[in-house]
């Protein structure tokens, strides 16, 4: 018998979006020192992301916009590349860009 269904194979490519803590990759990006001052900044509410609040467990992925709200100015840098972990300080450089 003969059926439409076994002549066709849909394929569904499934691709994984690497993703970060918010906390985590200020940290790991060097934008801020330690996690732990990450982790106020953003529960103080000075940190954007693709212009809404964003708490410290928000999940950042390439192309994002992270605005910092420093006390004198503001960061505003996308995500060019999101690590595995940590990273060198040279290298550190290369995961945004300033957008300014």
């Amino acid at each position: 018998m003969y059926s439409p269904l076994k002549d066709y194979t849909i394929k569904i490519l499934c691709v994984k979006i690497k993703t970060m803590r918010l906390d985590k990759f200020l940290k790991v990006s060097r934008l801020i020192k330690r996690r732990t001052v990450a982790n106020e900044v953003s529960d103080m509410g000075r940190v954007f992301i693709n212009g809404n609040p964003a708490k410290p467990a928000k999940q950042v992925k390439q192309n994002d916009i992270i605005e910092i709200e420093y006390a004198s100015r503001t960061l505003k840098v996308k995500i060019l590349k999101v690590p595995l972990g940590s990273v060198s300080v040279q290298e550190a450089a290369t995961l945004y860009e300033i957008v300014n």
